[in-house]
Protein backbone atom coordinates (compact mmCIF):
# COMPACT_ATOMS: atom_id res chain seq x y z
CA UNK A 1 0.00 0.00 0.00
CA UNK A 2 3.02 1.84 0.85
CA UNK A 3 4.65 1.39 -2.45
CA UNK A 4 1.42 2.74 -4.46
CA UNK A 5 0.87 5.92 -2.54
CA UNK A 6 4.55 7.09 -3.41
CA UNK A 7 3.93 5.79 -6.88
CA UNK A 8 1.45 7.46 -7.29
CA UNK A 9 2.49 10.97 -5.65
CA UNK A 10 5.83 10.18 -7.78
CA UNK A 11 3.34 10.22 -11.30
CA UNK A 12 0.81 13.52 -9.91
CA UNK A 13 4.60 15.14 -9.34
CA UNK A 14 5.59 14.18 -12.31
CA UNK A 15 2.48 15.13 -14.64
CA UNK A 16 2.91 18.57 -12.75
CA UNK A 17 6.50 18.99 -13.72
CA UNK A 18 5.50 18.37 -17.53
CA UNK A 19 4.09 21.57 -18.21
CA UNK A 20 4.66 22.25 -21.71
CA UNK A 21 8.65 23.96 -21.71
CA UNK A 22 7.76 26.96 -24.63
CA UNK A 23 11.19 27.83 -26.55
CA UNK A 24 12.67 31.20 -25.36
CA UNK A 25 10.54 34.15 -27.32
CA UNK A 26 12.30 37.24 -27.85
CA UNK A 27 10.15 39.45 -25.57
CA UNK A 28 10.68 43.42 -24.97
CA UNK A 29 11.80 43.96 -21.46
CA UNK A 30 9.44 45.50 -18.84
CA UNK A 31 11.86 46.60 -16.23
CA UNK A 32 14.31 49.09 -18.30
CA UNK A 33 15.32 52.64 -16.67
CA UNK A 34 13.36 55.31 -18.28
CA UNK A 35 10.33 52.92 -19.07
CA UNK A 36 7.34 53.27 -17.09
CA UNK A 37 5.89 50.02 -14.59
CA UNK A 38 2.68 49.61 -15.47
CA UNK A 39 1.63 46.85 -12.76
CA UNK A 40 -1.55 45.23 -12.25
CA UNK A 41 -1.39 42.36 -10.79
CA UNK A 42 -3.31 40.15 -7.83
CA UNK A 43 -1.70 38.93 -4.83
CA UNK A 44 -1.79 35.98 -2.96
CA UNK A 45 -5.49 36.37 -1.79
CA UNK A 46 -6.56 37.23 -5.26
CA UNK A 47 -7.09 40.88 -4.76
CA UNK A 48 -6.11 43.28 -7.56
CA UNK A 49 -3.19 45.39 -7.03
CA UNK A 50 -1.35 48.47 -9.13
CA UNK A 51 1.68 50.38 -8.56
CA UNK A 52 0.59 52.83 -5.40
CA UNK A 53 1.45 56.36 -6.58
CA UNK A 54 3.80 56.86 -3.01
CA UNK A 55 5.73 53.44 -4.22
CA UNK A 56 9.77 54.11 -5.18
CA UNK A 57 11.01 50.94 -5.00
CA UNK A 58 9.60 47.65 -6.36
CA UNK A 59 11.36 44.41 -5.03
CA UNK A 60 10.87 41.58 -7.82
CA UNK A 61 11.93 37.84 -7.24
CA UNK A 62 11.64 35.11 -9.91
CA UNK A 63 13.57 32.46 -8.06
CA UNK A 64 12.99 30.04 -4.96
CA UNK A 65 16.68 30.93 -3.67
CA UNK A 66 15.56 34.51 -3.43
CA UNK A 67 11.94 34.66 -2.48
CA UNK A 68 13.21 32.56 0.90
CA UNK A 69 15.22 35.27 1.69
CA UNK A 70 12.27 37.98 0.85
CA UNK A 71 9.94 36.25 2.57
CA UNK A 72 11.94 35.09 5.43
CA UNK A 73 12.84 38.67 6.37
CA UNK A 74 9.34 40.50 6.14
CA UNK A 75 7.71 37.59 8.24
CA UNK A 76 9.77 39.05 11.23
CA UNK A 77 8.24 42.68 10.42
CA UNK A 78 5.28 44.80 11.25
CA UNK A 79 2.65 44.13 8.31
CA UNK A 80 2.68 47.73 7.06
CA UNK A 81 6.42 47.39 6.71
CA UNK A 82 6.65 47.53 3.03
CA UNK A 83 4.21 50.12 2.72
CA UNK A 84 5.77 52.29 5.43
CA UNK A 85 8.85 52.31 3.06
CA UNK A 86 7.38 53.13 0.10
CA UNK A 87 8.25 49.43 -1.30
CA UNK A 88 5.99 46.80 -2.92
CA UNK A 89 6.76 43.03 -3.45
CA UNK A 90 6.60 41.07 -6.46
CA UNK A 91 6.90 36.93 -6.58
CA UNK A 92 6.83 35.06 -9.73
CA UNK A 93 5.90 31.78 -9.43
CA UNK A 94 5.20 31.24 -13.07
CA UNK A 95 7.70 28.20 -12.98
CA UNK A 96 6.16 26.42 -10.46
CA UNK A 97 3.97 23.46 -11.74
CA UNK A 98 0.33 24.21 -11.76
CA UNK A 99 0.14 20.99 -9.28
CA UNK A 100 2.35 22.72 -6.79
CA UNK A 101 1.74 25.85 -7.24
CA UNK A 102 -1.95 25.19 -6.06
CA UNK A 103 -1.10 22.46 -3.50
CA UNK A 104 1.82 24.24 -1.56
CA UNK A 105 3.03 27.31 -2.80
CA UNK A 106 -0.51 29.26 -3.12
CA UNK A 107 -1.45 27.70 0.93
CA UNK A 108 2.39 28.68 2.25
CA UNK A 109 1.73 32.19 0.59
CA UNK A 110 -1.24 32.99 2.71
CA UNK A 111 0.44 32.41 5.28
CA UNK A 112 2.08 35.70 5.14
CA UNK A 113 1.00 39.04 6.43
CA UNK A 114 2.59 40.96 4.02
CA UNK A 115 1.24 41.40 0.98
CA UNK A 116 2.82 39.31 -2.12
CA UNK A 117 1.84 40.24 -5.67
CA UNK A 118 2.42 37.39 -8.46
CA UNK A 119 3.21 37.05 -11.32
CA UNK A 120 1.44 33.55 -11.82
CA UNK A 121 1.87 33.04 -15.43
CA UNK A 122 4.92 32.41 -17.77
CA UNK A 123 3.75 34.63 -20.32
CA UNK A 124 2.83 37.71 -18.50
CA UNK A 125 6.53 37.13 -16.37
CA UNK A 126 8.12 36.97 -19.51
CA UNK A 127 8.97 40.75 -20.04
CA UNK A 128 9.75 40.75 -16.46
CA UNK A 129 12.18 38.50 -16.24
CA UNK A 130 13.78 39.57 -19.67
CA UNK A 131 17.46 40.57 -19.70
CA UNK A 132 17.95 40.12 -15.40
CA UNK A 133 19.79 38.13 -13.52
CA UNK A 134 16.84 36.23 -12.09
CA UNK A 135 18.61 34.25 -9.24
CA UNK A 136 18.88 37.43 -7.76
CA UNK A 137 16.75 40.28 -6.03
CA UNK A 138 15.88 42.78 -8.02
CA UNK A 139 15.10 46.07 -7.14
CA UNK A 140 13.10 48.24 -9.66
CA UNK A 141 13.60 51.98 -8.54
CA UNK A 142 10.28 54.31 -9.38
CA UNK A 143 9.30 57.81 -9.60
CA UNK A 144 6.44 59.15 -11.00
CA UNK A 145 5.53 55.48 -12.60
CA UNK A 146 8.38 55.34 -14.40
CA UNK A 147 12.17 53.18 -13.65
CA UNK A 148 14.98 55.23 -12.53
CA UNK A 149 17.30 52.48 -12.12
CA UNK A 150 17.44 48.61 -11.78
CA UNK A 151 19.33 47.29 -9.01
CA UNK A 152 20.26 43.58 -8.49
CA UNK A 153 20.93 42.49 -4.91
CA UNK A 154 21.21 38.99 -2.98
CA UNK A 155 21.67 39.15 0.51
CA UNK A 156 19.05 40.23 3.75
CA UNK A 157 21.87 42.55 4.50
CA UNK A 158 21.30 44.06 1.19
CA UNK A 159 17.84 43.92 1.13
CA UNK A 160 17.28 45.63 4.08
CA UNK A 161 19.94 48.38 3.10
CA UNK A 162 18.02 48.99 -0.07
CA UNK A 163 14.49 48.86 1.54
CA UNK A 164 15.04 51.08 4.64
CA UNK A 165 17.03 53.53 2.21
CA UNK A 166 15.22 56.92 1.99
Amino acid sequence: MKNILLGLVATLFLIGCSADKQAAVNVEPSLVAGKALDLALNDQFEKAHTLNANTNKVIFVFSDDMGHVANDYFATKEVSYLADNNTQFVADISGAPSLIRSMFIMPGLKDFKHTVLLLTEKEASAPYRSGLDTEKIVVAYVANGSITQIKNISTKDELIATIEAK
